[in-house]
């Protein structure tokens, strides 16, 4: 420093004293720190309290190795190197600051330090929430570019919950190959729909897609269902023999829903299809070769079945190879609004007016826990489109058993006798309407109406029959 071009402000500082220093350095804004040699804390000034909520007696001399045993601070004392803008943490209080330091020189030794900084914690917890926010959504953009690079073939999916997302992500992925896959799923949720997928996004989706209820064909059928059989091969059989499932799915796909019903024999036959890609017609004794992809399905728990003994282990590996689960309804409660509507949307479309769901209908929807899954919030649908009475799904159009899963329904007065009864007439027409496929002669009959009476009550509660 050139001490020649300061020398009028060195004389007027020789004539301040010690308490015009103090009142100059409380007016900083800045937190004011002087430690000596010892890292006791010789000097603070008040923007300390005011920033850090923590009294200046607390802390003035004491050491502050013994407080903030890892201050930068002390380490500018150690090394005698100044800081600038440099970000410090101060565990006993658990605040972030940001400062500046210097040494104190006095014939070449260091007898002290000055740090000057502030409290940055709010900026620091602001920016870990502004980077929890990009995070949060990177990962939903990572999501929605999976969904949009989905081939055409799921499309048909409805839903932006995670879990389904990353199910449909690894359908999308094994699709263009011919690994067999198995569906895990409880009833309802959509395994059928998610075979086709696959298929429709493979090489083989101008081959056939058959598909196999395993716990729709009888046992004794089961075989000739799957294999085929020649001529002769058991009394009744046809003339010239028939194709099984198998064959039929030659360059194509088999879709065998609900594996986990299959007996252990059944299992035995199957293993070796899955395993050969070859099999026998029942009574025949030439070897059919292959070309298929094995798509199998259950809502069984495989593993249980396993470890009693009723599930084959071999089977299990043979067909795990690309497990996809697909989750419960309950379990994916942001979906059911845009499932529903979207269901809606379909039942609907011929209709004049655009029809909605009500505030109480919405409510009830997303908190019923729909042991049917999708199938069922999809017959709900369909029978809400059927009986409602204008552009609107309120809570007495949808079934029974899910008004009664209600704690309380919502109406004006329900103690209104006329209008119970109204509602209660209204019901059973459209009840009987339905189960007798809307002939109108037989249900009017067997309401015991006249019919002008009959018409009268379908106009007065605006009964629509197609």
């Amino acid at each position: 420093m050139n001490i020649e071009s300061h020398a009028i402000t060195t004389q007027v500082i020789k004539k301040w004293d010690q308490a015009l220093l103090f009142k100059i350095l409380d007016n900083i804004q800045d937190i004011v720190m002087v430690l000596d040699s010892n890292t006791t804390i010789v000097y603070i000034n008040n923007a300390y309290a005011k920033i850090l909520g923590v009294s200046v007696s607390k802390v003035l001399g004491r050491r502050l190795d013994e407080i903030e045993p890892n201050a930068l601070a002390i380490e500018i004392l150690r090394s005698g190197v100044p800081t600038h803008n440099v970000r410090d943490r101060l565990e006993s209080l658990g605040l972030d600051v940001m400062g500046s330091g210097f040494p104190l020189f006095e014939e070449g030794k260091i007898v002290g330090c000055v740090s000057i900084f502030n409290n940055i914690s709010e900026v620091v917890e602001l920016n870990r929430d502004l980077q929890r926010t990009k995070e949060v959504a990177d990962y939903l953009q990572h999501k929605l570019n999976q969904l949009e690079q989905l081939p055409l073939s799921f499309k048909e999916y409805v839903g932006r919950s995670p879990a389904l997302w990353e199910t449909l992500a690894l359908a999308a992925k094994v699709a263009p190959t011919d690994s067999t896959v198995i569906i895990r799923g409880e009833s309802g949720v959509g395994k059928g729909v998610l075979a086709r997928a696959i298929h429709n996004g493979s090489r083989r989706k101008d081959k056939p897609l058959i598909i196999v209820n395993c716990a729709a064909i009888p046992e004794a059928l089961l075989e000739s269902e799957l294999f085929g059989y020649e001529e002769g091969a058991f009394s009744g059989a046809k003339k010239g023999g028939k194709l099984g499932k198998f064959e039929l799915a030659h360059g194509g796909t088999i879709f065998l829903d609900e594996i986990g019903d299959m007996s252990l024999n059944m299992q035995a036959k199957l293993l070796s299809v899955v395993q050969e890609k070859e099999l026998e017609r029942l009574g025949g004794t030439k070897t059919i070769k292959l070309d298929i992809r094995i798509i199998a399905a259950t809502n069984r728990d495989l593993e249980k079945m396993l470890a009693v003994g009723s599930f084959r282990q071999d089977l299990y590996y043979r067909l795990n190879i690309v497990p996809l689960y697909l989750p419960p309804l309950r379990e994916r409660r942001e979906d059911i609004l845009t499932l529903a509507q979207n269901f809606l949307l379909q039942f609907t479309e011929e209709k004049e007016y655009n029809v909605t769901l009500s505030p109480q209908v919405a409510e009830l929807l997303v908190g019923y826990d729909w042991p049917g899954n999708v199938r069922e919030l999809q017959n709900v649908m369909e029978h809400a489109s059927i009986v409602e009475s204008g552009p609107q799904i309120e809570v007495r159009h949808l079934p029974v058993n899910l008004r009664e899963g209600r704690m309380e329904e919502v109406q004006e007065n329900p103690y209104d006798l006329k209008t119970a009864v109204a509602k209660f007439e209204r019901e059973l027409i459209v009840a009987s309407l339905e189960k007798n496929s809307n002939n109108r002669s037989v249900a009017m009959t067997e309401l015991g109406l006249s019919r002008s009476s009959f018409y009268d009550k379908l106009h007065r509660y605006n009964i629509k029959i197609s």
